[in-house]
């Protein structure tokens, strides 16, 4: 039985036997040496002599040393040893160590067993009580060996320490070998050159490595697939400065799963002996792979939430076919794709497009845009922006259209690229820009299929997946949509264009005592083309009635109207009534149309006289340049639009000498949201100072420098000049 377990107040300790000694501290399981164990073979590199260096481990044991003579006597008495039992140097030297430090009733045991150890028959290692110089009895760790001088004298050689202190130092040291071994945490101690030197069963998992396979080796060298760089670096800090640095993150691959990058939390620490020299590093490794893919999936959701939220904005800030589509491929460029292509079924611009999904056995497509992340032959094998192809259902777009749904080639492979690209050469060149994976859209708006969204990718080296598929779905979803709208817009924009356009007078009949010019420009807002007109109309005695108006509102309705208010005009004007009585039976007309106001002015000239009479409806005063004095805004009576109805319209006489002009015009070329009218105005007037000019380069002046390029209401613009006419006919 151990003596371990007695106490001052217990039973005399049993003697121990061959099979039963005091206990002795349990150590660790031996094991195999490891590289870098032991000494490097010069022996002055492995020991470590430094006076002034603080406690060690010994220290901390309070480890004391004391020396019995054949006798038993005392004959050497360490300092320690009288801190661990209160006896002086000159209290114990020469003094029996039985009687010194031993009760009598363990006297017997102590004799036999110090026979054993001066016999060399056995040893005595173990706890034992002992006798402090305070009385009280103490319980001490003893470790004790037979010495022999060169004389042939021998002496024991007694270690001990506080029992106490010792089983602390056991239970720390077998709690740490057991969190070593035992936690799910990867753990591992290097030395101050950064070789392992210690790897628990965790760490050898995590690294796919035995614990031997580490030992001795740096980061680099057991880990190559790993960001050693950057760690190391961070070894030699926490090893220069001392301050841990926690959960550090790095990716890589290691031999436990080398087809699969994983992701991992460092944390290292400095390990310092009782003195604080450093003694290596700790380090603590987590295998946080899910949480880094779940993290990376939250951040890869926000960013496509981002990107759909971006599109909102970004497409269809404008009705032009063309814009929207250049729109749609910046938006999927580089964020989706490294090169995006968008087509429209020709059929669908054309008007001739049937409900529901192609049927043909080859469909017609036009390129509305193409971007590409950087040069690339890409963008050469692509069909060039403005062209048509026709396309076959061995193509994956026709295949997209046909079915209405995406089409994914995750993994190019050289059998595909004919499938993809447009011919032969066009499949080289994929195939040189790196094209591995491919994706088509199709642009399907208010149920129907109008074109196809091809995605492509060289340089990002992941394949298109299903998250993908759903987002370029949604995206190609939002920007049909706005294509379509853009579509109708510039259907109703011709449309309506076409109808302006041949209301219009296409060449306005040359007459007596005028030189003509003339301007009508449309809006370019689609919504917006529609309402303006103007008209030269010959009457009786070399007259001319000049007319400008404008319909109030936009599209296909106002042309329609403003036909009829020209037609009405013109027919009124035919009968050579004065200005003031057309305008009268125009208002007439108007009223007559139902919710319809427009403005106009007629001037009526009559060469013979040079007298002309001028009528306006609400509409802007025409201007007057004559030779030799500024122009001038005709201060006339404004009148009430036509359509109010029931409000008496009043002609003002006028005075022309020939070379004088008047301009007449619609509001479009003045009006605009950011200037005042009145500065407009005197902008208009201001560029009329040199009547001398040429009347077409006067239209074209007026409208480059007061017709705003994103006008959102047509212009007509006539200009009339008068000339000498021959001699009024007799009557």
């Amino acid at each position: 039985m151990s003596t371990a377990d007695a106490s001052p107040d217990g039973p005399e300790p049993a003697r121990p036997g061959p099979a039963a000694r005091p206990s002795a501290p349990p150590a660790a399981t031996p094991t195999a040496p490891q590289p870098g164990d032991g000494p490097s073979g010069d022996l002055s590199d492995d020991l470590s002599v430094d006076p002034a260096t603080g406690p060690g481990l010994l220290d901390v044991l309070g480890v004391a040393g004391v020396v019995l003579d054949a006798e038993g006597r005392i004959a050497l008495w360490s300092p320690r040893a009288e801190e661990l039992f209160g006896y002086t140097a000159g209290d114990a030297l020469g003094q029996f160590a039985a009687q010194l430090l031993v009760d009598d009733q363990h006297l017997p045991l102590v004799l036999g067993l110090f026979e054993e150890v001066m016999t060399g028959t056995g040893s005595w290692a173990g706890a034992f009580p002992v006798r402090h110089k305070d009385g009280t009895t103490r319980l001490a760790e003893f470790r004790n060996m037979r010495l022999e001088d060169s004389e042939g004298r021998r002496y024991a050689l007694g270690i001990i320490s506080d029992q106490a202190t010792v089983r602390r130092v056991e239970r720390d040291l077998a709690l740490s070998m057991r969190l070593v071994a035992q936690s799910p945490i990867g753990l591992a101690v290097l030395d101050t050159e950064l070789r392992y030197v210690l790897v628990n069963p965790a760490l050898e998992r995590i690294n796919g490595l035995p614990a031997a396979e580490h030992m001795g080796r740096r980061v680099h060298e057991a880990l190559p697939h790993v960001d050693t760089e950057s760690i190391e670096a961070a070894m030699h800090e926490v090893l220069s400065t001392g301050r841990p640095q926690l959960n550090r993150f790095t990716t890589g691959r290691t031999p436990a799963d080398p087809d699969q990058d994983h992701a991992w939390s460092l944390s290292l620490y400095r390990l310092d002996d009782p003195a604080g020299r450093a003694l290596g590093i700790a380090a603590s490794i987590v295998d946080v792979t899910e949480q880094h893919k779940t993290s990376t999936a939250v951040a890869l959701a926000r960013q496509r939430l981002a990107l759909i939220a971006d599109a909102s904005v970004r497409i269809g800030t404008t009705l032009d076919l063309w814009v929207t589509a250049r729109e749609l491929g910046d938006i999927a460029v580089p964020q989706l794709a490294d090169l995006a292509t968008v087509d429209v079924l020709d059929a669908v611009l054309t008007g001739d497009h049937q409900p529901g999904a192609p049927t043909d056995e080859t469909v017609r497509f036009r390129a509305l845009a193409v971007k590409a992340a950087r040069p690339t032959p890409a963008t050469l094998a692509v069909d060039p922006v403005g062209s048509i192809a026709r396309y076959d259902t061995t193509r994956v777009v026709t295949q997209c259209v046909r079915a209405a749904r995406p089409v994914l080639v995750a993994e190019v492979k050289e059998g595909d690229l004919p499938s993809v690209a447009r011919d032969a050469d066009a499949a080289a060149l994929l195939a040189a820009a790196g094209l591995h994976s491919y994706l088509a859209v199709p642009l399907i708006a208010r149920g129907e299929v109008i074109g196809a969204l091809g995605l492509q990718r060289t340089d990002n080296p992941l394949p298109f997946d299903q998250d993908d598929v759903l987002l370029a779905s949604e995206l190609a979803a939002r920007a049909a949509v706005c294509i379509d709208n853009a579509r109708w817009y510039q259907q109703q924009r011709r449309a309506a264009l076409t109808l302006q356009r041949h209301l219009l007078p296409h060449h306005p009949t040359r007459t007596p005592g005028l030189e003509i010019a003339y301007r009508y420009q449309p809006a370019e807002a689609a919504g917006e083309v529609g309402g303006d007109w103007f008209d030269v109309i010959p009457l009786p005695e070399d007259k001319t009635a000049l007319v400008v108006g404008d319909v109030m509102g936009s599209g296909i309705n106002a042309a329609a109207t403003m036909g009829q208010l020209r037609t009405a005009a013109r027919t009124l004007a035919e009968l050579d009534l004065d200005p003031a009585t057309v305008l009268t039976r125009l208002d007439h007309t108007t009223t007559g149309l139902g919710h319809t106001m427009a403005t106009c002015v007629i001037a009526v000239y009559d060469p013979h006289r040079g007298r002309c009479r001028i009528a306006t409806a609400g509409h802007l005063p025409p201007v007057r340049t004559s030779p030799g004095r500024p122009p001038e805004l005709l201060d006339l009576p404004t009148g009430a639009p036509l359509g109010v109805g029931g409000v008496p319209f009043e002609a003002t006489a006028l005075d022309l000498d020939v070379g004088d002009q008047l301009v007449l015009y619609t509001d479009g070329l003045v009006e605009t949201r950011d200037q005042d009218i009145d500065i407009r105005l005197q902008a208009l007037t201001a560029l009329l100072r040199d009547p001398s000019r040429p009347l077409e380069e006067t239209c074209d002046l007026l409208l480059a420098e007061l017709r705003r390029p994103d006008g959102r209401d047509d212009v007509a613009l006539l200009v009339a000049r008068t000339r000498p006419v021959p001699e009024a006919p007799h009557s």
